[in-house]
């Protein structure tokens, strides 16, 4: 039964974070970096610290107290993770919803389910999974089985994205709803994302400490309850500050080359609907990982539980792609290998589910 809410909870996850950039494409009259750092302030400055008051009591001298390193390792995790997030926004607008967020998490999930578990052999700790481990065991060895599939699945979407372009360019698609697609540099940028923003994982790990102190706490309070769901957000509040550092001096950066200071208050543009637009993003965007920590508490912070909120979000991202008709002109041919992507990537789904429930 644990297994199942932790299923239920990284689907719903996957949900908010395969959905976020939607309330973005409402927003009328921004540059891209303007209603980005708007909604990354509600993501990764004022929405974080309220879940984790709201879930965790103290959780501030839970921060006080962790030791300098620990912090220094959790933010500059959050640091690399936040070019990563940066740049996701930028697959995103290049290669579109389905697309973009199926290289860049399809990678995301690569390196983030197998690093710590690598680094895991090499500095063992108690209730961590190695790579040893997955390789040595049944269970393990259908996690890293649901891995393989998932890999196989984005190449499959990889190739409808080159199958897209193709058709892009030679006049078979619509031109108006793909006016900024671009393969070439969005893969590039895609590629970076996802390696990148792994590094969310890595600081999830280096912050456990705190996420470990805040488990004690609620189980000393709570006896025979198991897990505290939340434990995770009092870790979220640090990495989120790596995040947030790396994507406003971008976007001011942007903002000052592009001479879009002005965007904030141009009163020309619904000023009311762009903010709430970009609010409503930021905090959807917040979710996937406020039920990441609900799903890694029932089912742990192995290859398990990052590779299960990856793939939902890949599968997520696609179907809105398509009702967003993102494909819309594209052959047949296109539409059956990016739905064939997907239906690869939700097989893995299920195997990662079932090797970890034979654990």
């Amino acid at each position: 039964m644990q297994i199942i809410f932790g299923i239920i909870y990284h689907f719903i996850g996957g949900f908010a974070s395969g959905s976020f950039y939607i309330p973005y494409k409402k927003v009328k009259g921004w540059a891209w970096e303007s209603f980005w750092i708007v909604g990354g302030i509600f993501s990764w400055l004022i929405v974080p610290p309220l879940a984790a008051w709201l879930t965790i009591p103290n959780f501030t001298e839970i921060i006080k107290e962790t030791n300098g390193q620990i912090l220094f390792l959790t933010y500059f995790f959050g640091l690399l993770w936040g070019i990563g997030g940066l740049t996701y926004g930028l697959g995103v607008r290049y290669l579109g919803v389905s697309l973009g967020s199926t290289i860049i998490l399809g990678m995301c999930a690569v390196f983030g389910s197998i690093i710590p578990s690598v680094y895991y052999n090499f500095f063992p700790k108690a209730g961590k999974d190695t790579f040893s481990m997955l390789l040595n065991s049944h269970w393990g060895q259908m996690v890293l089985t649901g891995i393989v599939v998932c890999v196989i699945g984005i190449i499959i979407c990889g190739k409808a994205g080159t199958m897209k372009e193709k058709e892009l360019i030679a006049g078979k698609a619509d031109v108006e709803d793909n006016k900024e697609y671009r393969f070439g540099l969005g893969i590039f940028v895609a590629i970076v994302s996802g390696v990148l923003s792994a590094c969310f994982n890595f600081g999830i790990e280096a912050g456990k400490d705190m996420a470990d102190h805040a488990n004690e706490i609620w189980k000393a309070s709570h006896p025979g309850q198991g897990n505290f769901l939340f434990q995770n957000n009092v870790s979220y509040v640090v990495i989120l500050w790596g995040g947030l550092t790396t994507n406003f001096i971008w976007c001011m950066i942007l903002n000052a080359r592009n001479k879009t200071f002005g965007d904030y208050g141009n009163k020309q543009q619904p000023l009311l609907k762009n903010y709430l637009f970009c609010a409503l993003a930021g905090t959807t965007w917040f979710l996937q990982f406020f039920f990441y920590g609900m799903g890694e508490s029932k089912m742990g912070n192995g290859a398990s539980s990052w590779i299960l909120h990856m793939a939902f979000i890949i599968l997520v991202a696609n179907v809105w792609g398509l009702l967003l008709k993102e494909w819309k002109g594209v052959s047949r041919k296109a539409i059956v290998t990016v739905i064939t992507g997907i239906v690869t990537i939700i097989l893995a789904v299920l195997i990662v589910g079932y090797g970890n429930s034979i654990k």
